[in-house]
């Protein structure tokens, strides 16, 4: 049984050392990646209350107590 422990004890000490940083690269104090493009943007030709609608109609469509009282 000690010796089961024995040699567990590194791999358990290892474990820990896996870990990827996940932290964004920065530089001169800016993000240097993609930037990202709002679903606005991209679907709808920056039109946001076009996006808004669907998606405020969208969530209306989802609504439980909509769809069972008809």
């Amino acid at each position: 049984m000690k010796r089961l422990f024995l040699l567990l004890m590194p791999l358990a000490l290892l474990a820990g050392c896996l870990e990827v940083d996940q932290h964004p690269h920065w530089i001169k104090g800016q993000y240097a990646g993609k930037k990202d493009d709002r679903q606005f943007a991209t679907y709808f030709h920056k039109d946001r209350l076009a996006w808004w609608g669907t998606i405020s109609n969208r969530n209306q469509h989802q609504n439980e107590y909509n769809r069972a009282n008809p």
